[in-house]
């Protein structure tokens, strides 16, 4: 276990922030889980669970505890066509998909490439391509912050929608994940109809593609479309693509006869908030040391030096000129501290 004071946050950032907490803890068992919380419940300091900060924006230095998990593994039990999944919440989300795919499940291959960690996938429901996490899991262990018990959550109980759940919201901060489970079958169908999934493996001549073929091609969009971190600090979609009501949407489309979508339900559209801030001019632009990235105007990027407050400031502004055009507030995705 690791208990440090005035501990630096550059390395659990994608957005290379660089700034410190007053205490840091991880954990890589159950056990080590269990005193983190004892700790905490000792030193009634206001604490902040992280996964890999891969959806995080750091603002300024944070005085209270970071909690991050260290716990890794994967394990399966088959039974048939079927199999239980169950990962360390420390555990690289990459690496699991990229595991199952090669055990020949092609349940998690359109989340390939997703960056983070097993345990915020689930505190986030992240999702892309059509597919969100929420699909396949079933349940979470975690200990219990207030009474170091641990306790085992059903995927039902955690209120699963769109990039939300309960540990984002009435839960915050009240659960320690050491792991998370899914449920696999060697029969599912893939999901191409989204996005250039579809028109990229019919470019290939891959008609009847494999796993490991669709996890490949999404791989290689998403290289296309999305900046390295490790060379342009991000954390990947920024804001979350607006659901509006349909008569809104009809009133839009008359005037803008060409913009995207994807249906939800009978009373509810889905539109891309990436092309929304790119007909507002922002693709590519930058405010001070803060930017839009070239390829996908859905990503802020730090270029070089930008500090939390800049990047916020970026955020505003978009904000801002969506609202005036389209009568749309645009909602962060990313963590905000």
């Amino acid at each position: 276990m690791t208990d440090k004071c005035n501990y630096s946050l550059l390395a659990h950032n994608t957005f290379g922030m660089d700034v410190c907490c007053h205490r840091f803890m991880e954990y890589e068992t159950v056990d080590e889980a269990k005193e983190v919380a004892r700790r905490l419940s000792d030193i009634r300091a206001p604490h902040l669970i992280i996964g890999a900060g891969s959806n995080l924006l750091l603002t300024t230095d944070y005085d209270g505890v970071v909690v991050h998990s260290a716990i890794k593994g994967i394990s399966i039990v088959e039974n048939g066509q079927e199999a239980t999944l169950c990962c360390g919440s420390g555990t690289t989300w990459d690496e699991v998909v990229g595991w199952t795919v090669s055990m020949g499940y092609a349940d998690l291959v359109n989340l390939s490439m997703i960056p983070g960690e097993v345990g915020a996938a689930a505190v986030q429901n992240i999702g892309a391509y059509g597919a969100e996490v929420s699909q396949t899991l079933t349940g979470v262990q975690a200990v219990e912050v207030n009474t170091g018990q641990v306790v085992n959550i059903g995927a039902e109980d955690c209120r699963y929608g769109y990039r939300s759940s309960r540990f984002k919201q009435d839960w915050k901060g009240r659960y320690l994940i050491t792991h998370v489970c899914f449920r696999l079958n060697r029969n599912a169908p893939f999901i191409l109809d989204y996005g250039n999934v579809r028109s990229e493996l019919e470019r290939q001549g891959l008609l009847q593609p494999t796993a490991a073929q669709v996890r490949q091609t999404i791989i290689d969009i998403r290289r296309q479309k999305l900046p390295d971190p490790k060379a342009l600090g991000n954390a990947g979609s920024f804001f979350m693509n607006p659901v509006v009501e349909r008569g809104q949407y009809d009133q839009l489309v008359s005037t803008y006869g060409s913009m995207p979508h994807y249906e939800v339900d009978d009373r509810h559209v889905k539109i891309p908030a990436g092309w929304l801030i790119e007909q507002c001019g922002w693709k590519g632009r930058s405010l001070g040391r803060a930017g839009v990235f070239e390829r996908q105007a859905l990503v802020l990027v730090n270029r070089g030096g930008a500090t939390g407050s800049d990047i916020v400031a970026l955020c505003q502004a978009i904000q801002t000129d969506v609202q005036q055009r389209f009568g749309i507030v645009l909602q962060p995705e990313v963590n905000i501290v």
